[in-house]
């Protein structure tokens, strides 16, 4: 064979270059793969120690009070966000009865995206847990605090931070009895929670 001959012909391509496709689908798939451990509950927040957002709902009409920032200062408090269309907060909304009867921390609802009077008429029917409530027609508020959908709960500090963010309904036990409620006698004996 000549050098002419030599330069015709194609170049075979190096071994260890065949080997790059198989490496990055092996990279994806570990991506994948590690990303079915995770809960989807536990979305980190970028919100999680820093103040609660700026805001002054109204309250739901017939149903004082409203909800505001300065609410939320000076004693450790749960801020919950619900609709009266949320099928998740008919299943979570005894458990918040229990805990607003426990007397353990004041419970605070920011109503999410909902008309007021189907709100009203939801806390008559199945119990009103709220010492507040703010009226978040348009769901402004609960774009500050980074709401996902509903519900979602805020335990929020004395010093009106936002400690903790729990997504969807509260169980009784895993949320509530072993998170949340250790939480909250943590933040009142002054200590780090771990929620």
């Amino acid at each position: 064979m000549n050098v002419e001959q030599i330069k015709d012909q194609p170049a075979k391509p190096k071994r260890w270059m065949l080997l790059v496709p198989l490496v990055v689908v092996l990279l994806i798939g570990a991506f994948l793969f590690n990303g079915l451990s995770l809960n989807p509950r536990e979305i980190p927040s970028a919100l999680i120690g820093t103040p609660a957002p700026e805001f002054d709902l109204p309250a739901i009409p017939d149903r004082p009070p409203g909800l505001k920032t300065a609410d939320l200062e000076g004693q450790v408090s749960l801020v919950n966000v619900f609709a009266s269309w949320c099928v998740a907060c008919r299943v979570e909304h005894p458990i918040l009865m229990d805990i607003q009867a426990e007397g353990d921390v004041p419970l605070h609802g920011l109503n999410y995206k909902d008309k007021p009077k189907a709100a009203l008429a939801w806390l008559t029917r199945f119990g009103d847990p709220y010492g507040r409530v703010g009226a978040d027609e348009k769901g402004r508020v609960g774009i500050d605090f980074g709401v996902y959908g509903v519900p979602e709960t805020f335990l929020i500090d004395q010093k009106g931070r936002i400690v903790c963010k729990h997504i969807g309904p509260i169980d009784r036990q895993r949320d509530w009895l072993e998170k949340l409620k250790p939480a909250v006698a943590a933040l009142r004996a002054g200590k780090a929670p771990t929620c």
